[in-house]
């Protein structure tokens, strides 16, 4: 049993907007509460009646649009808005790229406040962009300057970036080598499926390459993901299995790398350089031990709560639509641990952990959102219980439709279908987005009775889902296209797909 170090007794104190502002410029300052203060008069004046969130700025794009901590990225990342003005203003733009040096993937980084680093450009946020010809470069995020390149290989076509947010490092990811129809006729067994190279941030570091390997991993791997410090395979057969890579690297790497030094493996060539670049120093001989292993559709598996549990659902027909929410420790079924919308729509509902780091799960469907909570104690015998926090409703008329209508003609006609719970004509829940500063919840409301579809925001209350107020969107919601929104701070980021073009609106909160 560990000690717990008691805080001194605090008397709980409330001050207004002014008070806090006024304390704050006087130098009362309670060591790490001033960021907390800060958030807790914007989430004040964001709930004001006199404040609103406006429609301030709109652009379209014949590319993706991406939205990243207060920075909006056009044209494949070449040019950035920054958005902490009353309306987004260019940062920069780079150079034009070439079809060989476009950015297939990119991630904003930033260091943590604690750490101290050896070099100052260590410590300003970054844009991680891995290029089409296998470069990695690391450009500032509020001008765009280079700061580090690194040559990836020039043997494996390196296309996607993830984060192993835990463990402060990122992998990149090539694409899956597949036999062509001329290897099958002559009988040659392509065993390679793909390459993971791992890098440490703050600074950059190179942990190394590893190769994912059918002689290794056996046959029908279709993905891998570093994620919480454990490598995820993905099969073919609806199988995840988990491995530790810090046993991977403790028992299988052949040598360590330093960008820029010389490396063995390279015959004495240096790491990152071109036409070198980083060679495969992390190989894997044999299966490493398989920490855990379930069968799962779509091979979707989720892992979170306290104690720890995993969602997933079991690949049989008989199982779709259904969460089952099991211990990790035993896979023992928690008490009420099937979760199940009975939701008839085109999109299915989903349910994830909340990001609020609470062990709380989320279940979004159609017409309810379920926050729901596990209890349960680590060393217990007994299984974990499901119970619901709190839940939201859509507000419908629940008058059911006839299925019978008669034409102007008098002919009678009857509808062979039900009508959907997602169904555009009613009130419908979309998405959940979670403002953690403000510690707010987001819930994308659409309704399409007046004809058009339009939508909403609710923003509820992350700790009892009390509705707080509700911020309509001007531009029409179009369903049958796809829509990305951002809640951040002061700020609301809707980004839609109309056909081939893309459109970003924007939305700050102002003084009525």
């Amino acid at each position: 049993m560990c000690d717990r170090l008691m805080a001194p007794c605090r008397r709980e104190t409330t001050f207004n907007a002014t008070e806090l502002l006024s304390r704050r410029s006087r130098g009362f300052r309670d060591a790490g509460t001033i960021i907390r203060h800060n958030m807790r008069v914007l989430r004040a004046l964001l709930l004001q009646d006199n404040r609103v969130f406006m429609k301030v700025w709109s652009k379209t794009s014949k590319s993706t649009i991406m939205y990243e901590n207060g920075k909006i990225y056009f044209e494949n990342y070449q040019n950035c808005y920054n958005c902490v003005h009353s309306e987004p203003q260019v940062l920069y733009r780079l150079p034009k790229r070439s079809k060989l040096e476009k950015f297939e993937d990119a991630l904003l980084c930033q260091s943590p406040l604690d750490k101290t680093l050896s070099s100052p450009s260590d410590h300003k946020p970054s844009l991680l962009a891995l290029t089409a010809n296998n470069w990695l470069y690391r450009l500032s995020a509020e001008t765009g300057e280079e700061l580090q390149r690194v040559y990836l290989s020039p043997n494996h076509k390196f296309r996607y970036l993830g984060w192993d947010v835990s463990q402060e490092m990122f992998y990149v990811k090539s694409v899956q080598n597949k036999e062509t129809s001329l290897e099958r006729q002559a009988g040659i067994t392509q065993n390679t499926v793909m390459h993971l190279a791992i890098f440490h941030v703050f600074p950059l570091q190179v942990v190394g390459i590893l190769e994912i390997n059918k002689k290794v991993f056996g046959n029908g791997v279709t993905d891998v993901v570093l994620s919480q410090g454990v490598l995820v395979l993905s099969y073919s057969n609806k199988s995840v299995k988990l491995y530790s890579f810090e046993h991977i690297i403790q028992r299988y790497l052949a040598e360590k790398l330093t960008l820029g030094k010389q490396s063995s493996l390279l015959g004495g060539k240096t790491v990152g350089d071109v036409p070198f670049g980083i060679p495969v120093n992390i190989q894997i001989t044999d299966c490493p031990p398989v920490l855990f292993e379930v069968s799962c559709s779509n091979n979707s598996i989720q892992i979170g709560g306290y104690p720890w549990h995993y969602i997933y659902t079991p690949p049989h027909k008989n199982h779709k639509g259904t969460h089952h929410i099991c211990s990790l420790k035993d896979s023992t079924m928690a008490t009420n641990g099937i979760q199940n919308m009975s939701c008839c729509s085109l999109e299915s509902d989903g349910i994830f952990f909340h990001p609020d780091d609470s062990g709380r799960i989320i279940h979004v469907g159609p017409t309810n959102i379920n926050v729901l909570k596990i209890l349960g104690e680590l060393n217990s015998g007994l299984p974990s219980k499901v119970v619901e926090d709190y839940s939201m409703a859509t507000h419908r008329n629940n008058t059911p439709t006839s299925q019978v209508t008669v034409t102007s003609s008098g002919r009678t006609v009857k509808r062979r279908f039900h009508q959907l719970d997602d169904d555009p004509d009613q009130e419908t829940f979309r998405m959940v987005e979670y403002e953690d500063e403000l510690d707010l919840l987001a819930v994308v409301v659409t309704n399409g009775e007046e004809g058009e579809g339009r939508a909403h925001i609710r923003l509820h209350d992350n700790q009892n889902g009390k509705l707080l107020r509700t911020v309509d969107l001007v531009e029409p919601w179009d369903e049958t296209y796809r829509h990305e929104l951002f809640f951040d701070k002061d700020t609301i980021v809707h980004v839609e797909q109309k056909n081939t073009n893309f459109c970003c609106h924007v939305y700050k909160l102002c003084c009525q």
